[in-house]
């Protein structure tokens, strides 16, 4: 009983060591932002929020511009939506990690998987190394 308790005490306390904080700035193709963390949001912003269509494709483009004097480390993703608002192969798009120095703005991009997109939403949350 103690060894599947310890085991369980152990595991619990790996997992949160390797949790990830996901709160962030999301900006959507229209332009509206959410903040999910208000000190993260005073490090960063997220502006110049475009799209277009290449070859049936939606390309979204937005400016990830670093308010901090120090380094930031953040991740970027876009999610991509259809006419009835459903994500469009979520599971494809991934994580993109950079480092912003002090001051930096960062122009990013991504193509939608499928001509079904027909909106976007970008994240962007900090990432912290261990």
């Amino acid at each position: 009983m103690k060894i599947t308790s310890l085991c369980f005490i152990a595991s619990a306390l790996l997992l949160s060591a390797c949790a990830h904080n996901t709160a962030g700035i999301s900006v959507d193709s229209s332009g509206l932002v959410r903040v999910d963390s208000t000190s993260f949001a005073s490090d960063i912003n997220v502006t110049n929020i475009s799209s277009h269509r290449v070859a049936d494709l939606l390309k979204a483009s937005a400016l990830i511009q670093s308010k901090s004097s120090t380094d930031l480390r953040v991740q970027y993703k876009f999610t991509w939506f259809d006419a009835n608002g459903l994500t469009v192969e979520d599971e494809a798009s991934s994580w993109k990690s950079v480092k912003l120095h002090g001051m930096q703005q960062l122009q990013v991009s991504g193509v939608a998987p499928n001509a079904q997109a027909i909106r976007f939403e970008i994240y962007v949350r900090e990432t912290f190394s261990y």
